[in-house]
């Protein structure tokens, strides 16, 4: 049973709460209806409004590829629903536009990341976030805004490649206090590794396109990444911080659940 926003939201649920109450249908079964609504069909794109409850994150716009009013339009939905929304790999124009109708909107130019911050979710747990170096900046701002707009406390750790590994040792402490490393590397990629070997922490490893030519744009990297003796690395794709921020906030939360 999938519900469409023009159906009425709250008889919708008043009658699966009701036929829960009466017993008709399981706890699992309410929690599965109610996981498959709603959504809202635009002219161009169909939002999940829901992903939210079903994910713990709500739906993302990937803007490139769309216009300015079809990224205005999600948004709007988005941000309608939840009062808070992020876009990425979006330009300063785009900004402009939607800011006249999102007062509270953020961009951060270098992550190229339009985003609305709820007041009212609490940072919780903690990711660190790695850069290896200060041209990795970028996507590691895309990785840790990610993280902080779903509500995961965030540290940030810059500059820290194997080219100066003493820069890294004084971070160490730090680093065993997260529940989740995120680390972003261009050139050869090794850092991910080094740091999988020194912390007993989950790392999430970003290859970036920073480099020069042997780099293939961070297929080099890449590889490095994925041929780590170090266990416990998970690699995304390059240049990808906003899924390294999303799969960070997963397991952070799962983290902080497990302590209460």
């Amino acid at each position: 049973m999938i519900f469409k926003r023009e159906d009425n939201d709250i008889d919708k649920i008043e009658e699966i709460l009701v036929d829960l109450h009466n017993r008709k249908i399981s706890v699992k079964e309410a929690q599965h209806r109610l996981s498959l609504f709603p959504f809202q069909e635009l002219e161009d794109a169909c939002v999940d409004t829901h992903r939210g409850l079903r994910k713990g994150y709500p739906e993302v716009i990937f803007c490139p590829g769309k216009t300015t009013d079809q990224i205005l339009n999600i948004a709007r939905e988005l941000y309608h629903v939840h009062g808070t929304f992020l876009a990425t790999r979006a330009g300063l124009d785009v900004y402009n536009v939607l800011k006249k109708d999102i007062p509270d909107l953020c961009y951060h130019p270098g992550a190229r990341l339009l985003y609305v911050m709820d007041p009212r979710k609490k940072h919780q747990g903690k990711v660190a976030v790695c850069a290896a170096g200060t041209a990795d900046l970028p996507v590691a701002e895309e990785a840790a805004i990610t993280c902080e707009t779903a509500g995961s406390a965030v540290v940030r750790i810059v500059d820290v490649g194997i080219a100066g590994l003493h820069r890294l040792v004084k971070h160490l402490d730090t680093l065993w206090r997260a529940h989740v490393i995120i680390v972003v590397a261009g050139m050869e990629g090794t850092l991910p590794g080094v740091i999988a070997g020194m912390v007993g922490r989950p790392v999430i490893a970003v290859p970036t396109s920073v480099g020069y030519g042997a780099n293939f744009q961070g297929l080099s990297p890449l590889l490095t990444m994925l041929n780590s003796c170090a266990p416990g690395i998970a690699v995304v794709n390059i240049d990808n911080g906003f899924g390294a921020g999303y799969l960070a906030h997963m397991i952070n939360t799962q983290a902080v659940k497990e302590k209460q």
